[in-house]
């Protein structure tokens, strides 16, 4: 008589949980600090010697840091329905955020401002994107149209933008960063397109000291502009927490004046 052993190795959510705190360079014992138990007890999980309840599978996402869409595959892998809703921009639910948003984006006239999923998706723009998008080749501009690629593409702003190294390879890094937190085959790909499209970079006279502005020309002369990013910190919907708003400010007092005398001619 023959007797044959199979060997199964830990259950998805343990290799899932390894996978993150490892990619994350947490140990056990951080990890465990962070959720409220013990390392013990981390370690009998990520064996499959023991089966996590909803609410510490949740803390323990918390823990790592995950997005929401992340921490919902987590709960599945353990056997658990998602804790976060992913509603359709146009959902009756989110019909306040639109609100709030389209007011942020009409706020911040005569100033362009765009507000865009990851991967740099477009959802929204107020007027003044229109000098972000003067030139750009019709195809760039066809939806759905892509901020990111918008933004370094020859056939899109590339072509008008002074600095293109220096500005070009700070959006390609920040992407990069992104990817390696939050793995994302669809963004390791535009993150590849985008490079080739970048020139090598030295820092040098560019930078302010603090950031790198964006020396962009126009009908009118060189805009030098400043762009911060506002994300949705208390989201409890993964479509809302993917949103960022891009929100582009003058560096200098040339480039206010003419970006209002484009907003009183457009009136």
């Amino acid at each position: 008589m023959t007797t044959s052993t199979s060997v199964t190795g830990p259950p998805p959510f343990a290799r899932e949980l390894l996978r993150w705190r490892t990619a994350r360079r947490v140990s056990q014992l951080e990890l465990a600090s962070r959720a409220g138990t013990t390392q013990r007890y981390v370690s009998f999980i990520e064996r499959g010697r023991s089966v996590p309840g909803r609410e510490i599978v949740i803390r323990l996402a918390e823990s790592l840091g995950l997005t929401l869409r992340e921490r919902n595959a987590l709960l599945l892998a353990a056997g658990y329905a998602p804790a976060f809703a992913e509603s359709p921009l146009d959902a009756v639910a989110l019909k306040p955020v639109r609100e709030a948003l389209d007011s942020i984006l009409e706020g911040h006239l005569p100033y362009p401002a765009v507000v865009a999923g990851p991967r740099g998706e477009l959802v929204a723009a107020n007027e003044a994107f229109d000098v972000l998008a003067e030139g750009a080749a019709p195809e760039l501009l066809a939806p759905p149209v892509n901020v990111l690629r918008l933004a370094l593409h020859p056939r899109g702003m590339a072509s008008r933008v002074v600095n293109l190294d220096a500005w070009g390879q700070h959006i390609v890094e920040n992407l990069r960063a992104r990817a390696v937190r939050s793995p994302d085959p669809l963004l390791d790909a535009l993150v590849e397109e985008l490079a080739e499209y970048v020139p090598a970079s030295e820092p040098g006279a560019d930078y302010l000291g603090f950031a790198v502005p964006l020396r962009l020309r126009c009908a009118e002369g060189e805009l030098r502009l400043l762009t911060t990013l506002t994300s949705f910190a208390t989201a409890v919907d993964v479509t809302l927490a993917e949103l960022h708003l891009e929100a582009f400010l003058p560096a200098d007092r040339e480039t206010a004046e003419i970006l209002r005398k484009r907003a009183a001619d457009r009136a």
